[in-house]
């Protein structure tokens, strides 16, 4: 077959093309997909000449996509998502749920309550479908959507920001004034307002480069410095050092209302905020997008309760 002429290509192969990009080992995706590293270099090769280009290129540790390789590897994706949805939608059809399923991305923040609840409100008006909620940093939401694979995201402007882009529509639902999380026997449970500078001498966690930049940057507007002595690796791990006494962390507003029992927090003055958008492909969106953004718009403007102090 002449180089540059595609024929009939199969899919199955393209699987397996995208699983060693993610994996970026042969030896690692045979294992994954249940087939020999044997079958795979040849389905690879097979794929190679199908295309007349050169897909990867080995390395010490294993293997990567070519320049030529990566564009093929995001195309096929896309590909590979959309006909995962037609697969699904024909089994709805035939089962008769006409509506495909919503896929929701959201920050972990948004992902511990406000999505979930405005779900909730969605499926009280159009009925049962079915739905999966995909935690993920903004960054992370914002290409998923790009790829097909997210119907909608809710996302953060928190650093690094979020990027432009002409295929997609973002869309503001409100701000979100970080707060201070403390071991509920700390001195400063269930006072007012602080100033950071009353918290400077603190020894402070993080789990995400964002939270730590928004905290860093509030205290350097406040003349002082932070230390950030400790890291955690996700946000139940980060309240778990806050629980135990090991530090105090900046978190999301949004999540006063679901945090441990174990935990409390405090309001800054002038504090830090980020922005929560809801974002969408603007090529065939899913039919309830815009439903579940109108519903996570009313929960932002509706008063949210305080968080009760705790005190041991």
């Amino acid at each position: 077959m002449p180089a540059g002429h595609t024929g009939a290509m199969d899919l199955t192969v393209w699987r397996t093309f995208v699983t060693v990009c993610r994996l970026g080992s042969l030896s690692a995706a045979a294992a994954e997909l249940n087939h020999t590293q044997s079958a795979v270099s040849r389905q690879i090769a097979g794929l190679e000449r199908q295309l007349g280009v050169s897909l990867l290129e080995r390395h010490a540790r294993g293997v990567r996509p070519t320049s030529a390789g990566e564009v093929f590897r995001h195309h096929a994706l896309a590909t590979l998502n959309e006909a995962d949805r037609a697969v699904r939608a024909a089994r709805d059809a035939r089962d008769g749920a006409f509506s495909r399923p919503l896929a929701v991305g959201a920050a972990p923040s948004l992902a511990s309550g406000i999505v979930p609840e405005a779900v909730r409100d969605l499926l009280k008006q159009v009925g049962s479908i079915r739905w999966s909620l995909v935690p993920g940093l903004s960054a992370q939401l914002h290409q998923r959507v790009i790829d097909g694979d997210i119907d909608i995201a809710v996302v953060t402007d928190a650093p690094p920001g979020l990027p432009q882009d002409p295929r997609l529509e973002r869309r503001f639902l409100g701000l979100d004034d970080m707060v201070v999380v403390l071991p509920v026997g700390h001195p400063l449970a269930g006072s007012g307002p602080v100033d950071i500078q009353a918290l400077a001498d603190q020894t402070w966690v993080e789990d995400n480069d964002g939270s730590a930049a928004l905290l860093r940057q509030h205290a350097a507007r406040a003349g002082v410095s932070v230390r950030i002595d400790l890291s955690a690796a996700d946000l139940p791990g980060k309240l778990a050092l806050v629980a135990t006494g090991h530090a105090i962390a900046l978190i999301p507003g949004v999540l006063t209302c679901a945090l441990r029992s174990d935990v409390t927090t405090v309001r800054l003055v002038d504090p830090p905020t980020r922005g929560i958008y809801t974002i969408t492909p603007r090529r065939d969106p899913h039919r309830c997008a815009a439903s579940l953004h109108d519903r996570l718009a009313a929960a932002f403007a509706s008063p949210r309760p305080a968080p009760v102090p705790r005190r041991r």
